[in-house]
């Protein structure tokens, strides 16, 4: 996790999104400050709009959807807080509902009549709170990719594969965690064995610029934890199980093989929602876009058409 913090001091103008997109990037004002978001092509497919993870990361990662332009506008945001979006220094900010409201607020910017929705990890949360608050009118389907759903779920889940680690490593973890001590270098480098199992496992196969678009510990740390193992902040008790089954639309469930939102899991997710798939990028953990993006494009691709063309 980089710790690295960039002040936006600038506000450009807003521009209408519809089903032939033009603009390039901008900014739009949301609750608490503004939103750095960018459309990638004019394809005549309607648009996707991404939610990164984190919370406190950035959306730099899905400029690997890019290629899918030429099908359809690919919109990704820095949710506020991270990456170029503005950086308000209010803890009261960082909480699901905020984000929620900032989330609809872009849709009705860009005039987000009809679209489809992806989210990853903790914006995969955002999305599913999204949808169950908000309701489903115009989403013509949703992405759960590597879903945090469910908290207590996502920590049993943590609990069983740190049972896999070489004892030594789980001892320090405990140590460290019972002891307050969650910064030491020895906690990094123990958590870094987790991480390369089930976060990022190889190598990233397509080069992705993040330059100016820095991670917040601050968010991640107040509303998750210290790891993505480890949870302390205020999403500890969220859970969306128990109403999956409300939303009423298209639903893809992805995950990676050695995922931390392990596969046994979020199967048990796809069977709550009638009129969903599941599928498993093979040999991939959570970082599965950036290590499989040809794989999970082509996923994203045969799945987003499918929908659109039951709809003709």
């Amino acid at each position: 996790m980089k710790k690295l913090i960039l002040i936006v001091l600038f506000v450009l103008p807003l521009v209408a999104v519809s089903r032939t997109i033009n603009v390039d990037q901008g900014f739009i004002n949301v609750p608490g400050g503004p939103v750095w978001y960018k459309v990638s092509g004019n394809g005549k497919g309607l648009p996707l709009l991404t939610l990164h993870g984190g919370p406190g990361s950035t959306s730099c990662n899905y400029s690997l959807l890019e290629p899918l332009g030429d099908q359809r506008p690919i919109i990704r945001y820095d949710q506020l807080g991270s990456g170029r979006s503005g950086r308000p220094d209010n803890l009261s900010l960082w909480e699901v509902d905020r984000f929620v409201e900032a989330l609809g607020v872009i849709r009705q910017e860009l005039q987000l009549t009809q679209f489809h929705l992806l989210g990853h990890s903790w914006g995969a949360a955002l999305a599913g709170a999204y949808l169950l608050e908000k309701g489903t009118s115009g989403v013509a389907s949703v992405i759960f990719s590597s879903p945090l759903l469910s908290t207590p779920l996502w920590i049993e889940d943590a609990n069983y594969l740190r049972s896999q680690l070489p004892q030594n490593i789980q001892d320090k973890l405990e140590h460290h965690e019972a002891a307050g001590t969650t910064n030491s270098d020895e906690y990094q480098a123990a958590s870094n064995v987790f991480y390369k199992r089930h976060l990022t496992r190889g190598m990233a196969k397509e080069k992705i610029n993040c330059d100016g678009a820095p991670w917040n510990q601050v968010i991640y740390e107040y509303m998750w934890g210290p790891t993505e193992f480890f949870a302390t902040g205020n999403l500890i008790d969220f859970d969306l199980s128990d109403r999956l089954y409300k939303i009423d639309i298209p639903v893809l469930f992805i995950t990676g093989e050695y995922d931390e939102a392990r596969p046994e899991t979020v199967s048990k997710f796809q069977k709550m929602i009638p009129n969903s798939q599941f599928v498993v990028i093979k040999g991939v953990a959570h970082a599965s876009l950036s290590r499989a993006p040809d794989d999970y494009r082509k996923i994203l691709e045969e799945f987003l058409d499918k929908v659109e063309e039951s709809d003709q």
